[in-house]
């Protein structure tokens, strides 16, 4: 059984450590937990890691966040992966910082990964992952705090939230998206 996990953020050392890159966090986390390197792929990194009896492809879109479908769109077809065996893992503004958030489907919140996603897509029937990076910016600033780095306080949790996000999405391809939502949301 084949799983695509993506993490969501922009390629390039100025995007490196942002709030916005948080789902790059993640995977690069599950495939040094596995000691798997990265390949530089068509519109992607891609590393394979196994869990489980599952193998799990995750990708890197390199087509920054605001063009993620494609990439997603590219790999699933190139893999025969089904939509309900992708998990997209994003920053979200919406959520508190540290609380993350599984769910089977469901709306773009404003998110421009997740929008172009959903166009590539034809829809929103995918699984994703949560990652809340707090809303703690002035009016106008949204761009800013997004871009931004961590700060000093959010530096010293955000081991504990990249492990659990990276748990959550081995428990996705383990045991599905219903025991995983009661296990982390």
């Amino acid at each position: 059984m084949k799983f695509l996990i993506v993490g969501l953020g922009n390629m390039g050392p100025d995007y490196d450590g942002t709030r916005h890159n948080v789902g790059f966090e993640i995977v690069d986390y599950l495939a040094r937990e596995h000691k798997v390197d990265w390949k530089d792929k068509m519109l992607g990194d891609i590393a394979e890691i196994k869990h489980k009896g599952r193998k799990l492809i995750l990708l890197k879109p390199s087509t920054f966040m605001n063009r993620s479908g494609k990439a997603v769109n590219y790999w699933l077809q190139k893999e025969k992966i089904k939509n309900s065996n992708l998990l997209v893992i994003l920053d979200d503004l919406n959520l508190p910082f540290g609380r993350i958030k599984i769910k089977p489907k469901g709306k773009n919140g404003g998110h421009n990964g997740l929008k172009d996603i959903d166009q590539m897509l034809g829809g929103n029937l995918y699984a994703r992952l949560r990652v809340g990076i707090g809303n703690d910016y002035h009016k106008g600033q949204q761009v800013n705090y997004v871009l931004g780095q961590w700060s000093e306080e959010e530096q010293k949790e955000l081991d504990d939230i990249i492990k659990k996000s990276a748990n959550a999405a081995l428990s996705f391809a383990a045991i599905g998206i219903n025991f995983t939502m009661n296990d982390y949301n």
